[in-house]
């Protein structure tokens, strides 16, 4: 037994090996930035579409890469609230950050996924040859986009289907579904958010968010009325310092009166946009553009509707085992914190330890 576990860790060894080796046709990423994330409805970017956040984040990423824009040939972009995934003003913000209109463009809308499945988009196209340069964003205004009920109806016929009408449950509902299967508790929830938070405000603060927000200037009205003003936003919004497992415990249940989710264990609401610039090695390469990383691969799963949240502790171990690796090769796991029920319930069913998951904390204090 002791040879077979030193055979696998070989095998995983040269596994993850060969994910670092260097390859012409790699897909790699010559530049990943974001906007500052901001509070919506009370935030900096209260006042600001979608279509605008997205149109500068392209013109100062490209500023920042030095990338010559003419290089795109395909923009796919993330959304969930946005009509139609915002295709045609998400088009116009390619269009007015200085990208050709022989770039291609396509929305992509896979609820909370939406943004990562428009890198896999444009780097699956690169794999298959179909291109050697795209651009990746992902944006939501909920400023300017909130919707508070379901995003789409059924058919009468639907209605009564048991399983199609489960797709109807709201989010937060199933957030207390996760917990009530699972048996996660509220004190569990409460001190997984405070952790979240405490990460973020120390990753605010020693300036770990620097190098990754790009600014951006916008009109902002302080007073209902007022005069409106220029400002530059570049700090997230959401963090707070301070918050504890014993605060957030005085918090009221949002989705049901014995219910453990409430506004200090959930994602919150906000306005942002994020974009990845991929190319192929060998463009990147002979262009002398700086590779910050290789795209390797990526996985989706389905799961129930009624716990919607737990698809990372599915789609965490497929992709681990489609490279060849296990968790110990992995040094950092961003996983998202849409509810603290449903992050809790992946770290543990992927064992993931503590010290690598969300480390600059995640959507709760993000």
């Amino acid at each position: 037994m002791e040879r077979l576990n030193q055979l696998l860790g070989q095998l995983s060894a040269s596994k993850a090996d060969a994910i670092r080796q260097k390859n012409p046709d790699d897909v790699v990423i010559v530049g990943a930035y974001r906007t500052a994330i901001g509070k919506a409805r009370k935030g900096s970017f209260k006042e600001t579409g979608s279509d605008y956040l997205l149109s500068q984040l392209f013109k100062e990423l490209l500023k920042k890469t030095g990338v010559d824009a003419s290089l795109i040939e395909d923009v796919t972009v993330g959304n969930v609230l946005n009509p139609a995934a915002g295709a045609t003003e998400h088009r116009a913000a390619s269009l007015a950050s200085g990208i050709p209109d022989t770039a291609a463009f396509v929305a992509i809308n896979r609820q909370c996924s939406s943004g990562l499945m428009a890198i896999g988009d444009i780097a699956n196209k690169i794999k298959c040859g179909e291109i050697d340069c795209g651009l990746a964003a992902g944006v939501e205004s909920m400023s300017t986009n909130w919707v508070a009920g379901p995003l789409g109806k059924l058919s009468p016929a639907l209605e009564k289907d048991e399983e199609a009408k489960k797709c109807l449950i709201p989010m937060g509902i199933t957030s207390e579904n996760v917990a009530q299967k699972y048996q996660i508790s509220r004190a569990e929830c409460d001190a997984f958010s405070a952790k979240s938070y405490a990460k973020a405000a120390e990753a605010v603060a020693s300036g770990k968010f620097k190098d990754e927000i790009l600014p951006i200037e916008v009109s902002i009205t302080e007073t209902k009325g007022g005069p409106s003003k220029r400002v530059v936003v570049d700090t997230d919004e959401g963090p707070r310092k301070g918050v504890t497992a014993e605060s957030l415990g005085k918090l009221k249940p949002s989705f049901r009166a014995d219910g453990i989710t409430h506004a200090g264990n959930a994602s919150q609401v906000s306005d942002g946009a994020a974009a990845v610039l991929l190319m192929r090695r060998s463009l990147a390469e002979s262009k002398g553009y700086p590779i910050q990383g290789k795209f390797v691969l990526c996985s989706s799963v389905g799961v129930p509707p009624e716990i919607m949240g737990v698809g990372p502790a599915y789609a965490i171990p497929r992709v681990l085992q489609k490279c060849g690796i296990t968790i110990d090769d992995v040094a950092v796991f961003e996983v998202n914190e849409a509810f603290a029920t449903q992050c809790i319930y992946s770290q543990k069913q992927c064992n993931i330890p503590d010290a690598k998951l969300n480390p600059n904390g995640g959507a709760i204090a993000l």
